[in-house]
């Protein structure tokens, strides 16, 4: 399965992945899901919002048990970021169905549609919609850097965009979603676990910042006379990365737009996207308000117009408790239990159905990069560990 997945979305110059939500590679990657599950004898459908779903059981019963992942990427992602999570669970039903497993409930693996939100700006699409959490009407609105509407780009790769919005019925039928991913960190690493379980998401968003200047001759705009909303925006990145150390979160400007964008142009706007995310809401509440703060200074010292736009926001997920103890007394108690600032779809569907992930050891804790790596022996572990999982859920 990975030797088939490793060139689809490859760029040659970087080496990792552009899998952007509706594109080519999109397409040839939910191709492969297909494919994999009629190879399996599954089921196979699309649901309204585009999301994948291949069935072992009758996929109109309740109490079914589903697991899967994502398969798009961020700009120049890793290899396993997403992809990990649908491969294994492949896998670990290959593995039940090596045991002999007997299932009593229905199984669903599933591929949720533009999880990174690389494209359109708004992570977790897919199941955003599923549960009710973003309307067609936001989702219309959404459009890429080419102006293309998030409608137009499905219906240009073969999904009829009418149709999508909250699916309460599917979602009542779930019993359990458990998605494996490769952990985005180092604590795995640093305990020596293959395996964790997540206890909880951190309270996470995306704000645009907005710097209006005046566009001007580089060469000939004394320093006194110009209003250069550059300036603004770098000491607003210093002060992104002073505030988060204050209250130990994470913030990062990670995406940058100039107008007009010209070498020898003072910038008329620049517009900069800040990520932020802490261990509860106060931190995090403490660290955008900060940052807002120091940003109106700078603007206001040099001349600048700036607007503040909160483009999302998660709140705290914790993952049903019952469902994560169950899943320590499967694995065995020894198994860690860690939170994470990265952002899933089982964070989503938390507000929806019960909900709990696996981590697998990342050796480097590097991801969102080409440079994400985890070991074969620890994504067999993974593969394992998913597959008791299931069959504790959906074989009792």
């Amino acid at each position: 399965m990975w030797a088939e997945l490793r060139p689809v979305g490859r760029d040659a110059g970087s080496g990792g992945y552009r899998r952007y939500a509706w594109t080519g590679a999109d397409t040839d990657c939910r191709a492969w899901f297909r494919a994999q599950a009629e190879a399996r004898g599954l089921t196979y459908e699309t649901d309204r919002n585009g999301n994948q779903w291949a069935w072992l059981g009758d996929p109109s019963a309740e109490d079914a048990v589903v697991t899967g992942s994502h398969l798009d990427s961020v700009p120049d992602g890793g290899a396993f970021d997403g992809p990990l999570g649908v491969v294994s669970s492949f896998a670990a039903l290959d593995e039940l169905r090596r045991r002999g497993a007997q299932f009593t409930k229905p199984l669903a693996i599933t591929n949720f549609g533009d999880e990174e939100g690389a494209r359109f700006g708004l992570a977790c699409v897919g199941s955003r919609l599923a549960a009710g959490l973003l309307t067609k009407e936001q989702a219309y609105a959404l459009r890429d850097a080419d102006g293309i509407s998030l409608p137009q780009a499905m219906e240009a790769a073969g999904h009829d965009p009418d149709g999508i919005g909250a699916d309460p019925e599917r979602l009542a039928r779930i019993a359990a979603f458990v998605e494996l991913h490769v952990e985005q960190g180092r604590a795995l690493d640093l305990s020596g676990d293959r395996v964790g379980i997540a206890s909880a998401i951190w309270p996470h968003g995306r704000w645009r910042y907005d710097f209006h200047g005046e566009a001007n001759h580089a060469g000939t705009t004394r320093l006194v006379d110009r209003r250069d909303p550059m300036l603004a925006y770098a000491e607003t990145v210093l002060a992104a990365r002073r505030e988060a150390e204050l209250a130990g979160a994470v913030a990062t400007f990670g995406k940058i737009s100039v107008e007009p964008n010209g070498v020898n142009a003072i910038p008329s706007l620049v517009r900069g996207w800040l990520d932020a995310r802490a261990a509860d809401g106060v931190s995090l509440d403490q660290v955008v308000e900060g940052i807002r703060k120091a940003a109106g200074e700078y603007a206001d010292r040099h001349g600048i117009d700036l607007a503040v736009t909160r483009e999302s926001f998660t709140p705290v997920v914790e993952f049903e408790h019952a469902l994560r103890d169950e899943l320590a007394r499967i694995l065995g108690k020894q198994t860690p239990v860690l939170g994470t600032g990265a952002g899933h779809d089982a964070g989503i569907l938390a507000a929806s159905v019960p909900t709990a992930m696996l981590f697998v050891r990342n050796p480097t804790g590097v991801s969102h990069s080409p440079a994400e790596s985890v070991e074969e022996d620890d994504c067999v572990a993974g593969v394992l560990a998913l597959a008791d999982v299931l069959e504790g859920l959906a074989c009792r």
